[in-house]
């Protein structure tokens, strides 16, 4: 067992006070190793870490992301979950002044899966799983994603998974929007977020992207992930009035958002959607694959006037022409993407 404790030092003494509440006062029936507590360790709490070598299995800011279904998805699903949970071969339940059987088997909580014994397993399918046993799930599902990724990224099993490599696990696999704020922060060295506290200027307010956007906008400068696929027989071109499908990808339109404005060629804020020549009308958006990236300055003006701007910039579709160009060139769009 391991633990992270705030001391109170009384330096005339020599003795160092520590509280480590009823729970952990058994850790100190026998000596302890005592040690300095790594970086990674500065923002958790004060309390019981985990027993594992996982710097990551204590981040509670990451815990949704370790439980989305997009997540578990991504590392091989529930049957890839259970293979690994049976490697245990044992109880997870350790209590030496119980008995446990000698054959083992999986019990399956609203969180994840735990390694149990017979005997326990019949015991906490009749009296209800308490939530001792669901943080053990918790804990088993977190390590089984983090041993995943550390494989995938060719990484050894017993690798210390720090929070940049998943982040670029998260990357890879098109999960890198489910990091949340607070590790987002971490991975890109911001300071942490505080909340404004009594009366302040308006001009003093200086706007500040989420992290998230940052780290996500970064990902699909990485991995560029767009596929478009032909069938030549769909049902709709059968119908006579085959009614109108609109191609969305929201994957597409943050890393168009990410280039360059197509007319002054500086950062681009906004993916701009075809509008004019038969597209933006009452109920017919432009699909996602018609936009271009425009600054916030051209693309209020462009619709403050269309005519205006396609005089000076040259035609919406010229400009789409040639971005969607650049889009297949650089392999942004292809259907040999997966």
């Amino acid at each position: 067992m391991r633990a992270l404790l705030t001391p109170e030092i009384a330096p005339r003494t020599g003795i160092v006070l520590l509280k480590p509440g009823s729970d952990l006062l058994h850790l100190f029936r026998n000596r302890v190793l005592v040690c300095t507590p790594t970086p990674d360790m500065e923002d958790l709490p004060s309390g019981r870490i985990n027993d594992g070598t996982q710097p990551l299995l204590d981040e509670t800011s990451l815990e949704p992301f370790f439980s989305h279904e997009r997540v578990i998805k991504a590392a091989g699903g529930m049957n890839a979950l259970a293979a690994f949970v049976r490697t245990f071969e044992c109880c997870q339940l350790h209590d030496a002044k119980t008995w446990h059987h000698h054959e083992y088997t999986l019990l399956e909580t609203e969180i994840g899966l735990v390694s149990l014994c017979y005997s326990h397993d019949n015991e906490l399918r009749e009296n209800g799983i308490p939530l001792s046993v669901e943080n053990i799930a918790k804990s088993n599902m977190a390590l089984w994603i983090i041993r995943t990724a550390s494989y995938e990224l060719g990484l050894t099993g017993e690798h210390h998974l720090t929070l940049p490599e998943l982040c670029w696990w998260a990357s890879l696999n098109d999960v890198i929007d489910l990091i949340s704020e607070a590790p987002a922060r971490r991975v890109l060295r911001m300071p942490k977020d505080k909340a404004g506290t009594g009366t302040l200027k308006e001009s003093f307010i200086a706007p500040e992207r989420l992290a998230t956007e940052v780290i996500q906008d970064a990902a699909l400068v990485v991995k560029k992930i767009i596929s478009l696929h032909a069938d030549p027989e769909s049902p709709e071109s059968f119908m006579k009035r085959p009614k109108r499908k609109r191609w969305e990808s929201t994957t597409y339109t943050r890393w168009v958002k990410s280039q360059k404005c197509a007319c002054c060629g500086t950062q681009a804020d906004d993916p701009h959607h075809i509008i004019g020549h038969g597209q933006g009308g009452m109920g017919t958006k432009a699909h996602d694959l018609f936009v271009i990236p425009l600054c916030r300055a051209h693309h209020d003006e462009l619709h403050r006037d269309m005519k205006a701007f396609e005089e000076k910039f040259g035609s919406q579709i010229e400009l789409l022409f040639r971005f969607l160009d650049h889009a297949i060139a650089v392999g942004v769009i292809g259907t040999d993407k997966k």
